[in-house]
């Protein structure tokens, strides 16, 4: 008997990994963009014009990859029972210096949140995106106003982000594994994710 259980397909692990990279050009690509201080990030692309242009094309990349991924989670990461409410109550166990244990399913209420946070932040920045990309077809007011909503959604995915990346990696170590290769031992499933352990496998916690 294996002592692992798949967390992942290939098929969402591909999706997964077309997501971030095509995030983190939209990121590098943008920061010139974003400010002027950030102009030295343009020489990566080969000055601005490229830089705008791999930003366009990255920008249709995520937005149709981002939404498709939140889909097919859909309803694993949508919806919220008790077990969750317990965890948001202590915080995931966080802050806390004792150990602690929560019945979780696929995924927990702070991987949820990430998960519509990114959707509803594709969507904005998908939208005011089409403006900004097109502005003399708009009024000036609708360029200036998804500008700043542009700007906004671009600062806040970049914070969650970055706290997600600790959260897989440092925070709840193990968790990067299930992205990379698939599989996850069945002692890591048991113990982060008790619930979902149960539904795929049968087998009690």
């Amino acid at each position: 008997m294996s002592n692992y259980v798949e967390r992942f397909s290939t098929s969402e692990r591909i999706l997964h990994w077309i997501v971030t990279c095509s995030f983190f050009i939209l990121f590098l690509s943008g920061l010139g963009l974003y400010s002027r201080l950030f102009n030295g990030y343009f020489n990566l692309f080969g000055g601005g014009q490229n830089a705008i242009l791999i930003h366009k094309a990255a920008g249709v990349l995520f937005f149709f990859t981002s939404l498709n991924m939140f889909l097919n989670h859909k309803k694993d990461v949508s919806t919220f029972d008790e077990d969750d409410k317990q965890w948001i109550e202590q915080r995931g166990g966080y802050l806390s210096r004792d150990e602690t244990h929560f019945n979780i399913g696929k995924y927990n209420p702070g991987q949820k949140l990430f998960a519509i946070f990114i959707a509803v932040a594709t969507l904005i920045l998908g939208i005011t995106g089409l403006f900004i990309w097109m502005p003399t077809f708009f009024p000036r007011w609708i360029v200036q106003l998804s500008l700043m909503l542009h700007g906004l959604m671009f600062a806040g995915s970049v914070m969650f982000v970055v706290m997600h990346i600790y959260l897989a990696t440092i925070g709840n170590p193990g968790t990067i594994e299930a992205m990379l290769y698939g599989n996850i031992p069945k002692s890591w499933a048991r113990k982060h994710h008790p619930k979902w352990y149960k539904e795929v496998t049968g087998e009690s916690p």
